[in-house]
C-alpha cells in the first residue's frame, strides 16, 4: 500500500533509505531530538552520528505502510527488513513536526 506522507517525513525516508547520515541530519531542527533502541540523540551532530553508525552496523530496507495522528505527533508505521536480530519487524516511527523540518522523532516496536 502507498500512503502521501508529509514533505519533511518523505524526504527522511528518502534519505535513510540512501543510507545518507547528512541527508537525515537535514530533515531535522538545529537542536531536535531521536529517541530509538532506549537512547536519546539531541541536535543534528548526535543525530546524523546516530545514523552514520546504524547505517554501518546494519543494512536494512523501510517500507512505510501506515500514517495516523496521535495528538501532534505524526505516526508513521514501517516495515523493516534487514540483517538486523528480529528481522522483518513493523515498528512506528513518531515524528513532530516544526513546519516542515522535523522537531521530534521517536521509534518503537
Amino acid at each position: 500500500m502507498t500512503i502521501e506522507l508529509p514533505t519533511a517525513i518523505a524526504a527522511y525516508f528518502d534519505a535513510d533509505s540512501n543510507s545518507s547520515a547528512e541527508d537525515v541530519s537535514r530533515c531535522f531542527i538545529e537542536t531536535a531530538f531521536v529517541k530509538d533502541e532506549g537512547k536519546t540523540y539531541l541536535g543534528r551532530d548526535e543525530i546524523r552520528n546516530w545514523k552514520s553508525r546504524s547505517s554501518k552496523e546494519h543494512k536494512y530496507t523501510v517500507e512505510p505502510f501506515d500514517l495516523a495522528k496521535d495528538g501532534k505527533r505524526t505516526v508513521v508505521t514501517s516495515h523493516l527488513t534487514g540483517n538486523f536480530p528480529g528481522s522483518p519487524v513493523d515498528l512506528r516511527y513518531f515524528l513532530v513536526l516544526d513546519g516542515d523540518p522535523i522537531q521530534e522523532l521517536e521509534i518503537t516496536l
